[in-house]
């Protein structure tokens, strides 16, 4: 009778500390944790923990947003766990019950929402994004660096460290030390 906790994020800047955290709050055992984007079925992770679970055992998870894609595909694992005598319980919702009707409709609702929830947030995104395309100055993707700018910290550099030149011109060390290999391998 194992607790296994389930944590994951959309995007690679997204950190996991937070969902692990409230894991381990709950009292999970072993958590599980992985970052792809909830869309995909690659979820190696979940995939492995899926194989590990048995009866008796509880899944943990903070948000039912981060352990389904649909609510056809919450109602399918909760249900499948359920059938496997393994206890759902959702932070943010509580121990899912499947075995009363009104348990049934509650989690029925609750992962509708959750569905909603996430497709508003893509909804919003990508009307923001419309709208940003809009404006006659939009540019998609990073900024480009002037010419004169690159010029300037490459002749700084002469008398400076990167750090200092990075400090003074405002492009990131990164950057710097890119077009400094640039300018180097080109000479």
């Amino acid at each position: 009778m194992t607790v296994y906790g389930y944590a994951r994020v959309s995007t690679v800047g997204q950190k996991l500390e937070v969902q692990e955290e409230a894991l381990h709050n709950a009292g999970c055992e072993v958590i599980y944790s992985e970052k792809f984007t909830g869309t995909t079925k690659e979820r190696p992770q979940f995939i492995e923990l899926m194989d590990t679970i048995d009866e008796g055992d509880t899944l943990v998870v903070t948000k039912l947003d981060r352990f389904a894609r649909s609510t056809k595909d919450a109602i399918e694992l909760v249900t499948e766990l359920y059938e496997r005598g393994v206890i759902v319980n959702v932070l943010n919702l509580g121990i899912i019950d499947r075995s009363t009707a009104a348990g049934k409709l509650m989690f029925n609702v609750f992962a509708a929402f959750a569905e909603f929830e996430r497709d508003m947030i893509v909804e919003r995104t990508q009307e923001g994004k419309a709208a940003a395309r809009q404006k006659a100055d939009f540019r998609e993707g990073r900024p480009t660096i002037a010419k004169a700018q690159i010029d300037t910290a490459m002749m700084l550099l002469k008398d400076n460290s990167i750090r200092k030149v990075a400090q003074m011109t405002g492009l990131s060390v990164s950057t710097i030390q890119r077009y400094k290999k640039k300018r180097e391998a080109a000479q």
